[in-house]
């Protein structure tokens, strides 16, 4: 069964992508959206750890631009629109609230 796993806290101060990322199953995915887009800080270990993690890994433009985040090719930047049409996608989605 897949999951759309959605993220939306700094990974800098807080657990949740770690404890995601131990979760994951191979047809998972991640969205990154408010200041969890700062895993996709380069260089990062948020980064290199999501890098690693084997699942597509999607993130909302409007808060990765927020954050003047550079763009990266291993991350679809997604409007509002294409986010809900990919929660359709997926059997679950969970919320890391």
């Amino acid at each position: 069964m897949s999951t759309l796993h959605v993220l939306s806290h700094s990974p800098f101060s807080d657990q949740r992508l770690h404890s995601c990322l131990r979760l994951l199953g191979s047809d998972d995915a991640i969205v990154l959206s408010g200041d969890a887009v700062y895993a996709l800080t380069p260089g990062s270990q948020p980064w290199a750890s999501l890098a690693s993690a084997g699942v597509a890994v999607f993130a909302l433009f409007e808060d990765a631009q927020a954050r003047a985040l550079p763009s990266n090719p291993a991350v679809e930047l997604l409007d509002y629109p294409a986010f809900v049409e990919l929660t359709l996608a997926y059997d679950k989605v969970n919320s890391w609230l």
